[in-house]
């Protein structure tokens, strides 16, 4: 049980930071100052924790605190992937930006 509130709680707290960089890529508009191969790993060690949960689930674990620890994972899961096609979004913004100025040259 307090495996399962730690656990939670670990996942929430790394959560918080993800709204904040999906406002950074929105604002910004640049991919620069990214890293791809980070947020890639990020998804590979969430899909991963929601592999574990599924399988806990199929084993009988269960309970509110196991509930939302999936809950979280799914949630930061969806959050990075919102950053990463941020990422490609703003990723052909700069493309753009530095074929326009190599126009004007």
């Amino acid at each position: 049980m307090i495996t399962d509130l730690l656990e939670a709680l670990t996942i929430f707290c790394f959560g918080l930071s993800w709204p904040i960089s999906i406002r950074k890529s929105i604002i910004s508009r640049t991919a620069k100052g990214k890293s791809l191969f980070f947020e890639v790993f990020l998804l590979i060690g969430y899909a991963c924790g929601i592999a574990r949960k599924i399988i806990q689930v199929a084993g009988g674990s269960d309970g509110f605190l196991f509930y939302l620890s999936f809950f979280f994972y799914v949630l930061n899961f969806i959050e990075i992937s919102i950053d990463v096609a941020l990422y490609f979004r703003n990723k052909r913004l700069d493309e753009a930006a530095d074929a326009a100025k190599a126009v004007k040259t």
